[in-house]
């Protein structure tokens, strides 16, 4: 009875984190198709449940397999310990609404796995290094294609797209709004399942396919429940974004988290689109002024010098990038420290 009492929590703790994963992850997704009025807010949240659902069972469980058998032994995570971690997580993503930010759940859950696994000495520090390569490596790789694409070929694929500013879009930009949308929520699927779900696999107290079948409902109830928020904030009320531009960081984002997911590594698409946004806005913001004006800054105009501050303002906001870098580094150390502490606790005490 106790067992199933415990087994019950650490699913509750799952679905809840699953819940929030879907909420958050629909604006991003399907943010741009509601607020050009391609589709309503139950369209998304319902396109949202159905394609994360899809890469949730394709491609997630490679993923839950890195993060539950991979990095730790599975003899280590027991239920209680699926559950701390689980809570540890939350705890994460709780510091990063609180500020705000758009953290990654998959760094700040790899990361408390990983506090535990020291605590208990069994880490897989080939595994953690890895990953943690990889992490620097997809924000890298996402930052220098999209300061590319920004600089060189921005105007040619705005061009090419013809959305325009007015009137009707046409059938082609219309299906490809949504269609990139699906495609983020099949990525975002894929990548997310098993920060909910990868320590219960683990344990074993849940198999694979169960585990990442709620996870993956449980990510489309919280497209329904917290998605029309989280739509109506990007689609609406952020307002410096093109369209042109939230598709060209949907594709280059979702297909850098798609491939990494293949590869069953666990990565952020917050933390790679949002070093896409800043790589675009940076290359398009310099791509406005000469090589030879940038360094002879004398020869501009004080007009001149004023416009170029206010689109690197617009495109490239220095303060707010470093306050996104910042909670992207405490939020998962803050989960790893407290699963530190509380499994060293736990072996100084004898109970592990």
């Amino acid at each position: 009875m106790e067992a199933l009492a415990l087994l019950s929590v650490g699913l509750l703790t799952a679905v809840f984190v699953a819940v929030n994963i879907g909420g958050s992850s629909t604006g991003v997704c399907f943010g741009p198709a509601v607020g050009s009025d391609l589709l309503s807010m139950r369209q998304g949240a319902g396109l949202m449940a159905l394609f994360a659902f899809a890469g949730g069972i394709t491609i997630g469980p490679n993923v839950v397999d890195t993060m539950g058998r991979g990095l730790v032994p599975p003899e280590h995570f027991t239920l209680t310990a699926s559950i701390a971690v689980l809570l540890f997580t939350g705890i994460g993503l709780v510091l990063s609404n609180y500020l705000r930010i758009s953290a990654s759940t998959s760094q700040i859950a790899v990361v408390a796995i990983a506090g535990m696994g020291v605590a208990l000495g069994v880490l897989n520090w080939g595994t953690f290094g890895i990953i943690l390569t990889w992490w620097i490596l997809s924000a890298i790789i996402a930052f220098w294609i999209c300061v590319v694409v920004g600089r060189y070929f921005y105007d040619d694929l705005v061009g090419w797209l013809n959305f325009g500013d007015e009137g009707e879009k046409s059938l082609f930009a219309k299906v490809l709004v949504i269609g990139v949308g699906c495609y983020m929520a099949f990525s975002a699927g894929a990548s997310n399942v098993a920060n909910a779900v990868a320590p219960l696999v683990g344990s074993d107290a849940v198999a694979m396919t169960p585990a990442v079948v709620l996870a993956g409902a449980a990510i489309g109830v919280g497209a329904f429940l917290i998605g029309p928020r989280t739509m109506d904030t990007i689609g609406n009320k952020i307002t410096d974004m093109s369209l042109e531009t939230a598709l060209i960081v949907e594709v280059i984002s979702a297909t850098i988290i798609t491939l990494l997911s293949w590869a069953g590594i666990p990565a952020s698409l917050a933390i790679v689109a949002t070093t896409s946004v800043i790589g675009l806005g940076w290359g398009r913001a310099t791509r406005r002024v000469p090589v030879r004006k940038s360094v002879a800054v004398g020869e501009l105009s004080e007009k001149d010098r004023q416009r170029i501050r206010r689109d690197d303002l617009d495109m490239y906001n220095l303060d707010t990038s470093r306050r996104i870098v910042v909670t992207w580094i405490v939020a998962p150390v803050l989960a790893g420290t407290l699963a530190f502490l509380t499994f060293g606790a736990a072996v100084f005490a004898g109970i592990l």
